[in-house]
């Protein structure tokens, strides 16, 4: 495998590297190859949707970073799940088909980012789409992509009873549809799933149906060291394949595609990033270019979560097991029941002030006592999420060493802004309307956390502070742009390289109102335009 050569090398077979091994080996005269470091998405964990359960602690499937610890969060360090396998984090994640506003693209744009607002993304939002719900709005949904979008199979009755509450507290209306005219109100989420109760991951989509294409390769267990560099311009990659290393070249181009955290990584082990950064390791600096790996934006979430005394919902007790038993033999019968749920049934967009042009909370409700990231309680309740969808504040990944094999220093410098803990502050006043609503007071219950003596704001901070975490959105690493700390211009070329791009969630200049999937797949389809047009 030493010095192979082809047109075209993407690094990371997540959700943008399945997009563009599926666009850029469409042209039978040019040669791909994917590169990937985690295995094969065969497992039947990803297939069934409540795998994401044991999937946010799999090693095979997971890099299972923790960030440094947060100085404005008590010092804790917080757990970053991340895909490690074919489809990437679709491969891993809760399946919810978001998009944002309009005016999330169309301020990408102002930014710097020309040709990257929401007219131009739209096309491919529906281009990559096949929704499965029918009549549809064909202005914000397509039906002929790969990607699928469907309802879900088996829903709860408290994720209904959810949407009820939201409506009855006079927060936000119903809407049944997030991608639609509107993104306010409360409703179902739609999942990239099969509409058969199976996953629908980026490598689902799009890789798999033109993996025996025979101009494209696809190789896993492969360890990306860095971008071979001939001069200023990328020739190829050094990488290690069952522990040999090798040399793999590209004719035309280095696609980096392995997201927010691992992308900057590579190009920092390139000579490629701040110099100061990159002399503390002693690598030889070959372009200067300071934003790497700078300009980390997430979405922080805290959870409201309540017990009942009824059985209602997904639990552990000796009650539920029956049903659960009859769960599983639904699912391998006729892919209903439980087994196709995400976890993350209902949910919505509200405003934390009325004037508000548009929501700046976003909500995931899950009918399940939820601690951090899929750790079950035991006992029945529901645990409502709320995240603050614009957060002002930044943060980095930088290396902690020039081994590659050693995970990179993650900081993501939650709540550092002042604004982003009182806008949770208010978002926790408003979660806890929703859950005192007639609807979801159906059910005997009693508040889980935070206790119902946490009333003053102070209180709701330190309450935020002891337990906020992430709803797994990093973004901006490889940021998009003209200014002095733009990694890529707006063909997604590295600033001062030639031959090499980065596409994937690192070059989005700020976060989307909502999950960042169908962001990701759109930017790689456009990005596939951009490759094949030059």
């Amino acid at each position: 495998m030493s010095d192979k050569q082809f047109d075209y090398l993407i690094v990371g077979g997540g959700s943008a590297g399945c997009v563009l091994a599926n666009r850029l080996s469409a042209n039978p005269k040019l040669s791909v190859c994917l590169l990937e470091v985690g295995p094969t998405d065969k497992s039947r964990l990803i297939r069934i949707p409540i795998g994401i359960i044991a999937l946010m602690w799999d090693p095979r499937h997971n890099w299972k970073y923790y960030s440094e610890p947060e100085p404005f969060l008590n010092n804790r360090k917080m757990y970053t799940p991340r895909g490690k396998v074919l489809g990437g984090s679709s491969s891993i994640n809760a399946m919810c088909a978001t998009r944002g506003t309009p005016e999330d693209f169309d301020k990408w744009e102002a930014m710097g980012a020309k040709n990257w607002a929401w007219k131009d993304l739209l096309p491919h939002f529906k281009a990559t789409q096949k929704q499965l719900r029918p009549n549809m709005p064909e202005e914000f949904h397509g039906d002929s992509g790969e990607q699928l979008v469907a309802d879900p199979v088996a829903v709860d009755q408290l994720s209904w009873d959810f949407v009820d509450a939201v409506v009855e507290s006079g927060i936000a209306p119903r809407n049944d549809d997030f991608n639609g005219e509107k993104l306010e109100g409360a409703g179902l989420y739609q999942t990239y799933q099969t509409g058969k109760g199976e996953r629908c991951s980026a490598a689902h989509a799009f890789l798999n149906p033109v993996k025996n294409r025979k101009n494209l390769t696809i190789l896993t267990k492969v360890m990306v060291e860095k971008v071979l560099l001939d001069g200023k311009e990328a020739i190829g990659v050094q990488c290690t394949i069952k522990g040999k290393k090798t040399q793999i070249l590209a004719n035309k181009e280095v696609i980096l595609s392995a997201g927010s955290i691992n992308s900057p990584q590579v190009l920092m082990l390139s000579g490629i990033g701040s110099a100061e950064d990159l002399k503390e390791h002693n690598i030889d600096v070959v372009h200067d270019l300071p934003g790497v790996g700078k300009n980390l934006s997430d979405h922080l979430d805290i959870i409201l979560n309540t017990r009942v005394k009824n059985y209602k919902g997904v639990g552990i007790s000796l009650p539920y097991v029956f049903k659960a038993t009859i769960d599983v033999f639904k699912y391998f019968i006729n892919r209903k029941g439980i087994l196709t749920t995400n976890g993350a049934e209902a949910g919505g967009f509200i405003k934390s002030d009325p004037s508000l042009k548009h929501p700046d909370i976003q909500m995931h409700f899950s009918p399940s006592l939820l601690e951090r990231h899929a750790i079950r309680t035991i006992g029945h309740g529901h645990c409502l999420h709320l995240c603050n969808l614009q957060p002002k504040s930044r943060g980095w990944v930088k290396l902690r060493s020039s081994n590659p094999k050693d995970k990179v220093a993650i900081q993501y410098n939650y709540c550092e802004d002042p604004q982003d803990i009182d806008k949770l502050v208010t978002a926790v006043k408003l979660g806890r309307k929703i859950l005192a609503a007639p609807s979801l007071l159906k059910s005997e219950k009693r508040p889980h956390k935070p206790k119902a003596d946490v009333q003053t704001d102070e209180q709701i901070k330190s309450f935020i502070r002891e337990s906020a975490e992430t709803i797994y959105h990093p973004v901006g690493t490889c940021k998009m742009g003209t200014d002095k700390m733009a990694v890529v211009d707006t063909q997604l070329r590295v600033h001062g390289i030639k031959k090499l791009r980065v596409v994937d969630a690192s070059v989005m200049p700020s976060l989307n109102s909502g999950n960042t999937h169908s962001v990701v797949i759109a930017i790689a389809s456009k990005a596939s335009e951009i490759i094949l047009s030059d």
